[in-house]
């Protein structure tokens, strides 16, 4: 496969940028990128981890999520993570999940956007690549 093509970033709407951005940085450690005027709004592209997100200065156009079910971030050391982000106030109604080596918790991050925090024990998994073996 060629490497021409390449999934860069996932480009969501914020009805408060600010507070969107302290999210990210706070809980899931982002760094902004950039942080522009672009197509007449503010853009702020988030790095995290190897992925980026495009916060755009603009309120949700609605209040479901369309087809975008959840974002997946890949973590090491989830249950300290999870711990982390309790202690900082973040709740799940599900909590830390576990079954079969994996373990996961989903989280509301601002404008109602689900964030799934997920781990695999097994290195080989499919899941938990980067990309194609």
């Amino acid at each position: 496969m060629s490497n021409a093509i390449d999934l860069h970033h996932v480009h969501l709407f914020a009805s408060d940028i600010e507070a969107t951005i302290g999210w990210w940085c706070r809980h899931l450690e982002a760094r902004v990128m950039l942080d522009q005027i672009l197509a007449g709004s503010r853009n702020v592209l988030l790095g995290v981890g190897s992925g980026r997100i495009n916060i755009y200065d603009q309120a949700p156009r609605d209040q479901g999520r369309g087809a975008v079910h959840h974002l997946g971030v890949r973590v090491a050391g989830l249950p300290a993570v999870w711990a982390r982000l309790q202690a900082d106030g973040v709740t799940s109604p599900g909590g830390l999940r576990e079954q079969d080596g994996w373990r996961y918790v989903m989280v509301a991050a601002p404008d109602g956007v689900l964030v799934e925090l997920f781990e695999f024990d097994d290195p080989g998994s499919m899941l938990n690549r980067d990309g194609p073996a």
